[in-house]
């Protein structure tokens, strides 16, 4: 996979996502958002796993620029758009929305605005953007439609949970794996053991994939649409 510097390398994350969307066969024939898309890793796995069409967002133009390379070296159609989550496709319908938020937890609640630790920085929770997602992602999913999120149990699985079930999702964790501590969670061992985070020695992290969907009108969803293409 290209990237350019300071984009995020598809990690135990994105493969964990990606292995669980071919397995559940959840976007063959469908309209599919990648939110987030880094170099666009997830994004062409959906396209590969069957997907009918697939939209790719992120903030960063190192990361648009990166998975547009990425769609013409691997030869694949793939729409990639700039913007805040789901600011640049409101008002489109998508059968299937992918996330591999940040979730690491930070020192501060201040979100970097450049450089590489935008991709992983998410608060002193790790749920800045976690939360977001789940408050805004009925505004463009259709009804039954699906969100598969990827994150760290640092972050607080039950929370996610919790959040997407008070807006009308079904929601519940449908893969699970171990992943050995990269150079980010490295250098933060010693904060996240000072802070309960983390057990003495610990030099794993639990990953999960949440799977949501959606069965009735969410609460404060900001939209919606009427049914499944």
């Amino acid at each position: 996979m290209f990237r350019l510097p300071g984009t995020y390398r598809a990690q135990g994350d994105t493969s964990l996502l990606a292995e669980t969307v071919r397995r559940r066969e959840v976007v063959v024939g469908s309209r599919v958002l990648d939110v987030g898309t880094g170099g666009g890793a997830l994004a062409l796995a959906a396209v590969r796993a069957g997907a009918r069409s697939v939209t790719a967002v992120d903030l960063s133009m190192r990361s648009v620029l990166s998975a547009r390379v990425n769609a013409l070296l691997h030869r694949v159609p793939l729409e990639v758009r700039r913007g805040d989550l789901f600011t640049p496709v409101r008002g489109r319908p998508f059968d299937v929305v992918l996330a591999n938020p940040p979730y690491v937890p930070a020192e501060t609640e201040r979100l970097p605005r450049h450089g590489p630790g935008r991709s992983w920085d998410a608060g002193r929770d790790g749920r800045a953007v976690i939360d977001r997602i789940c408050a805004e992602v009925a505004s463009v999913l259709v009804p039954g439609g699906r969100l598969l999120m990827v994150h760290s149990v640092l972050a607080g699985e039950e929370r996610t949970l919790e959040l997407l079930r008070g807006r009308g999702f079904e929601a519940t964790v449908v893969a699970r794996a171990d992943e050995p501590f990269g150079p980010v969670m490295r250098a933060r061992q010693a904060a996240l053991r000072a802070r309960g985070l983390l057990e003495p020695g610990q030099a794993h992290e639990e990953l999960v994939v949440i799977e949501a969907r959606a069965v009735a009108a969410p609460s404060n969803a900001g939209g919606g649409f009427e049914s499944v293409a």
